[in-house]
């Protein structure tokens, strides 16, 4: 008689149903082909791999957060290596301020939610922060209960400080766009001539004054500008072999910001087109000396002098590049002074930089 049905009874071998067997015949018939262990077997190492090669950190941790795997990603981000991790809580690597972060995500993943690309703040073994995007989910055991969560943390410092870098030059940008156009209007509006073309002629000038300035810029990164520089851009038709003599420039190497570069640029312009036409460089003896200085509090003071032009006579009111003069350096909270001496105007400006 054959008794109750035993757990043997009901195992088969590829799809064989099978009675009692021998120990020895269940030894050389294994419940799970060779090729299905080895494909196992291969897909489990395939996995850990995967883990260790990732660029992400992958880190595993218990429902105490207590630390279970920790992967090389992990200790190149985060600068602990797996043995010291591993059997510490997660807040290791927590700022303190952020630590009632850990406590929502640990509620968060007993519910089984899963939390996505969540951007936060985590702390190197140096103590330095970095940005983490973090993806954490639930790890579930055979019955289906969850019993600790994964995390996948990707550190995005460089990204975040790229994107910031590319807000402010966004910003810098539009900033100087409307400077630009705010200074084209008012040269603009300042400007007059007693025929299209000189009106076409005195604007172009104008503007191609503040485009020589922006070259500059560019060089410097816009950092800004150094005054000598500036002077011989405007100037260099007189600095050419023969006639360096005609132009002192003295002052010691100073870089201004582009807002005040570009106001002295305008300047200097205006100066040297006026002395072109009617002062000391419409003579082939006149001399302009252009001298400057910068307090420790940071005053400039900048001095034109013509010499050797035509006699002068003060005007009786002020021109249109005065006015320019005296418009550009007061919007900046600054002084422009004019003297109009028998032998050469003189121009001092005096600004805050």
């Amino acid at each position: 008689m054959i008794g109750p049905p035993t757990a043997v009874q009901h195992l088969c071998f590829v799809g064989v149903p099978v009675g009692r067997r021998n120990e020895s015949e269940l030894q050389r018939n294994p419940l799970v082909s060779e090729p299905a262990r080895e494909r196992a077997e291969r897909l489990a190492n395939l996995l850990a791999s995967i883990v260790e090669s990732s660029n992400d950190a992958i880190v595993s941790k218990n429902l105490d957060g207590i630390i279970t795997s920790w992967n090389k990603a992990a200790e190149r981000i985060f600068g602990y290596s797996a043995p010291e991790a591993i059997g510490q809580p997660i807040t290791l690597v927590i700022p303190k301020d952020r630590q009632s972060e850990e406590r929502e995500i640990l509620t968060r993943i007993r519910r089984g939610e899963r939390i996505d690309h969540y951007e936060t703040v985590r702390q190197r073994k140096d103590g330095s922060s970095i940005i983490v995007s973090l993806t954490v989910s639930p790890v579930k055991d055979a019955h289906g209960n969850i019993v600790g969560a994964s995390k996948i943390a990707r550190d995005i410092t460089e990204q975040k400080r790229t994107q910031e870098q590319i807000s402010v030059l966004a910003r810098e940008a539009e900033h100087r766009s409307k400077n630009i156009l705010s200074n084209v209007q008012a040269i603009i509006n300042l400007s007059q001539s007693d025929t299209s073309e000189s009106l076409k002629e005195v604007i172009s000038g104008r503007i191609q004054a503040m485009a020589n300035v922006h070259s500059l810029f560019v060089k410097t990164r816009w950092i800004g500008a150094e005054v000598s520089a500036i002077a011989k851009q405007e100037l260099a038709p007189y600095l050419d072999e023969g006639h360096d003599t005609r132009v002192r420039i003295e002052g010691l190497q100073t870089v201004l910001e582009p807002t005040i570069a570009q106001a002295i640029a305008v300047v200097l312009h205006e100066l040297t087109t006026n002395a072109s036409k009617y002062g000391a460089l419409s003579d082939a003896k006149g001399q302009i000396s252009l001298r400057w200085s910068r307090s420790e509090d940071g005053q400039l003071a900048l001095c034109w002098t013509e010499l050797g032009g035509p006699r002068v006579n003060a005007p009786e009111r002020m021109g249109f590049g005065s006015r320019l003069i005296e418009g550009t350096i007061s919007q900046l909270g600054g002084k422009a002074r004019f003297d109009w001496r028998s032998e050469g105007l003189v121009c001092e400006i005096a600004l805050q930089t």
